[in-house]
């Protein structure tokens, strides 16, 4: 990244009284921006809320990235795909099988030049691993949602979405995992069994506060994403992955350096944790938990040694 590169942390899934949300546009955005995100996407079903209408709310320190929730199923899966930096509304498409349906979300959004990233797969427990592998174009995938009923940890006999991101990195995918809230509820209490907002969001690496420069890092995977841990800086050279963690009041933080098959390689519990390259690893990413349990995930480096397949 050039020198002059910038952190903006963001939501990009959130929803309003334009659909299933308890609180008009004008008011979520300003929530947003009262609590020092630098942007938000606001992503209802299948409506194109142009930012253009909230114009007054967007200045130097506060960016409106166009969006949508688009929404369909097939059968009693439930297809949710994100776009991102969108111009107009993109109609939500069908298929002929669940794999088909979640390919024509993906394949419209991609060519209204936008990106799309694929909405907590858990949710109904609509798309699992088989599924997601079989997705052609997509780079960004859902690994926590903030809303109470997606089942981001998994149960049974399907996965959490972390071990499900590992399987699909082991394979060959190259994907970047996202963080949101998914908030509905801004109005009453805040509590667990409600969709509230704060509860998870991206932090990206780009030059300027600007939508399409923003939704390129995301699609390139210069960004990390948070439940809480706030990180300073990553840096990546050819042999080394340096984080540097900010504290927030007394919390204490450990780092798990992750590889293939979510193997655990190394255990680090300073603000400044490193992670030496061996030379065979696939790919290495980092999971920041501090004290309260919260989680910040940096995303995969990945090495000579992996192979990007193709289902």
């Amino acid at each position: 990244m050039p020198t002059n590169a910038q952190w903006f942390k963001g939501n990009t899934h959130t929803h309003t009284t334009n659909s299933d949300g308890d609180t008009p546009p004008e008011a979520v955005a300003r929530w947003y921006k009262s609590h020092g995100y630098r942007f938000l996407v606001l992503s209802d079903h299948n409506v194109f809320t142009n930012p253009a209408t909230l114009a007054s709310l967007m200045d130097s320190t506060f960016l409106l990235v166009p969006g949508e929730e688009v929404t369909t199923s097939f059968q009693s899966a439930s297809v949710h795909v994100n776009a991102l930096e969108i111009s107009r509304l993109i109609p939500a498409p069908k298929g002929g099988s669940l794999v088909e349906t979640v390919q024509n979300t993906i394949d419209a959004i991609r060519a209204e030049g936008a990106v799309p990233h694929i909405n907590h797969p858990n949710f109904r427990w609509s798309l699992d691993t088989a599924v997601l592998w079989r997705v052609k174009n997509d780079r960004l995938l859902e690994i926590h949602n903030g809303h109470p009923t997606v089942h981001n940890e998994g149960g049974g006999e399907t996965p959490g979405m972390e071990d499900a991101w590992d399987a699909l990195l082991t394979r060959g995918k190259r994907l970047y995992g996202i963080a949101v809230d998914d908030a509905h509820h801004f109005q009453g209490e805040f509590a667990p069994e409600r969709a509230n907002p704060g509860r998870g969001w991206v932090v990206v690496q780009a030059t300027t506060l600007n939508g399409r420069a923003l939704v390129e890092a995301l699609d390139a995977g210069r960004f990390y994403a948070s439940s809480g841990p706030v990180l300073e800086a990553i840096t990546i050279t050819e042999s080394q992955l340096s984080i540097r963690i900010t504290r927030q009041g007394d919390f204490k933080y450990t780092t798990e350096f992750v590889g293939a098959n979510g193997r655990v390689l190394a255990v680090n519990k300073s603000l400044t944790p490193q992670y030496t390259l061996q030379g065979d690893e696939m790919y290495v990413r980092a999971r920041v938990i501090d004290s309260a349990g919260r989680v910040a995930w940096v995303q995969p480096v990945f090495t000579t040694r992996y192979v990007e397949r193709q289902p």
